[in-house]
């Protein structure tokens, strides 16, 4: 089991990172929140798992110990693979997953990519129980920050539209950046969301 890879970021594409360790080039599939956290040519730590396959051996890299975890109860639910987990922590980190399973939030889990209405009513079957230790006490939950909108999330998503990259992989993490920089003029959100998803200069 390949726990953790600390090395050199060589390339950074849409869904993952390449980070070279003593030599070795390690291709490792992660989130736009992973991502968004590496530089090339700077060091990253990142914590991962194996999954081993008949025909494949795939490196999945996390921030967090806790979305690592996450990545793994995740594929406990029958018929849930290692994508599909992804996916999820793509939309949700370890404790708002845990907070929309805990709290029977179905629409909120049909959010993710790939979760239908039986998917998700899966999850808050079987995971119901396993994921208190992700999420803090409800109470202490301070109420979510809405979703950036508006028109420089739009004009920002047109334009990477435009260089190619697709609305679904685009719009949330022009969202994220917008949340973040509430004020930040369009050429701004414009570059982070570029350097975020990994677009060569």
């Amino acid at each position: 089991m390949i726990a953790s890879l600390r090395g050199t970021v060589l390339d950074i594409q849409l869904d993952y990172v390449v980070l070279e360790c003593a030599g070795v080039g390690y291709k490792v599939l992660a989130t736009p929140t992973t991502l968004g956290t590496l530089q090339r040519g700077e060091e990253a730590h990142v914590m991962t798992t194996l999954v081993v396959k008949e025909d494949s051996m795939t490196l999945y890299g996390f921030t967090s110990t806790d979305d690592r975890d996450m990545f793994h109860v995740l594929q406990t639910v029958s018929g849930l693979g290692p994508k599909l987990a992804l996916a999820a922590l793509s939309v949700m980190g370890a404790g708002d997953l845990a907070q929309a399973i805990a709290g029977e939030e179905s629409a909120r889990l049909q959010k993710i990519p790939g979760v239908g209405k039986r998917m998700a009513q899966r999850l808050v079957l079987e995971l119901k129980d396993k994921v208190s230790g992700f999420a803090p006490a409800l109470s202490d939950v301070p109420p979510a920050t809405p979703t950036a909108t508006g028109p420089v999330v739009d004009d920002v998503v047109e334009a990477l539209v435009g260089l190619g990259f697709s609305d679904k992989a685009a719009r949330p993490v022009v969202e994220a950046v917008a949340a973040e920089q509430p004020d930040a003029a369009t050429p701004v959100v414009l570059r982070a969301a570029l350097s975020q998803l990994g677009a060569k200069k």
